[in-house]
């Protein structure tokens, strides 16, 4: 028996080598630990789910279901915000499911279909973040000049653009994983252990192509955001009544809190996703492995936190909230 490996590993040397590959593989998964499947993962995703379902549900219909008409730009990027929150949220129960069980149905379409929708909201919420600074940086900093950004016909061929340049880059990463890994079957494994040597070199290079992006957005919005504020800075100092001083110092309190829940919710996530992409060492993987968990999970939280930030911050979400309660109310008065 030893004659004969040593003879087949001497006339096909590749299948000695996929075999030592193979053993190091399953050696490195044997010390492997999904930490995503823990108690405690699967509560607080299902508490996010569920908290965020009802409240995104509520800016859904405020921004799809009542008769307001597309006024301004930053109309245009909102409801798309709110698009990508929600369907964000949608995609939860996957990956609960994927974590609370172990069946390689639910992992083969939660690691294509499911990780795929997943990310592609994650940085549509991220970029309509950026476009919705923009324009605010826009109207308050330079409100006498008119912009073809702050146009609705722009608004909304940069949003189409968005969502198609992020299908698209997200599409080949679905079809590679159906062709080439949708036929693994070895369970308790990530996703990433799935992939084909073709697929981890795209999957790479997503990642980076993402945290370029991510670190573009990030920087431009602490930008636009500081201009703002020194704008209405000035514009305080030159205030005469005591409500204007008010106002502006809600403004202020406002682009902070935006600026620190962003950071919150997706900083963490982007100094820990490339480590972990490119960690080959078992041990490094595992130690990252916790820390992207905790941090997806930060990163999820943002759908919570945005319908709350509409609602605090913006009075005609509010406004168009209490008319359509106030209709309903009357239409069941009818009734």
């Amino acid at each position: 028996m030893e004659l004969e490996a040593t003879m087949h590993a001497t006339i096909f040397p590749t299948d000695q080598i996929k075999t030592n590959m193979t053993m190091g593989n399953i050696s490195c998964e044997a010390m492997y630990i999904d930490v995503s499947t823990h108690p405690a993962f699967i509560f607080s995703y299902s508490l996010v789910f569920l908290v965020s379902l009802v409240l995104n549900c509520i800016t859904m219909r405020v921004y799809f279901c009542s008769n307001q008409r597309v006024q301004s730009s930053i109309t245009v990027y909102m409801k798309n915000l709110a698009a990508a929150d929600f369907f964000l949220c949608l995609c939860l129960p996957l990956r609960i499911a994927n974590n609370a069980y172990y069946s390689m149905t639910i992992r083969n379409i939660y690691c294509s279909f499911g990780a795929t929708a997943f990310y592609i909201n994650m940085y549509a919420s991220i970029l309509f973040m950026d476009f919705i600074a923009a324009n605010r940086y826009l109207k308050i900093v330079r409100p006498l000049e008119t912009h073809t950004l702050q146009t609705v016909r722009t608004a909304r061929h940069i949003s189409l653009a968005t969502w198609l340049s992020l299908l698209a880059l997200c599409s080949i990463y679905l079809v590679l994983f159906l062709q080439t890994s949708w036929s693994y079957n070895q369970q308790d494994i990530s996703c990433e252990s799935m992939h084909s040597p073709q697929l981890s070199v795209f999957y790479k290079v997503i990642h980076c192509v993402s945290i370029v992006t991510f670190m573009f957005v990030l920087i431009s919005m602490i930008v636009l955001y500081w201009k703002t504020l020194q704008k209405i800075q000035q514009a305080q100092l030159s205030a005469q009544t005591i409500s204007s001083t008010q106002t502006f110092n809600k403004s202020k309190r406002n682009m902070l809190i935006l600026m620190v829940v962003f950071c919150v919710c997706f900083v963490p996530y982007h100094l820990v996703r490339l480590p972990y992409t490119f960690s080959s060492e078992c041990s490094t993987v595992h130690a990252f492995n916790i820390l992207k968990e905790v941090t997806i999970l930060l990163g999820v939280l943002n759908v919570c936190f945005d319908p709350l930030i509409y609602f605090l911050f913006c009075k005609a979400f509010r406004a168009q909230l209490r008319k359509g309660n106030d209709l309903h109310r009357s239409s069941e008065e009818q009734t």
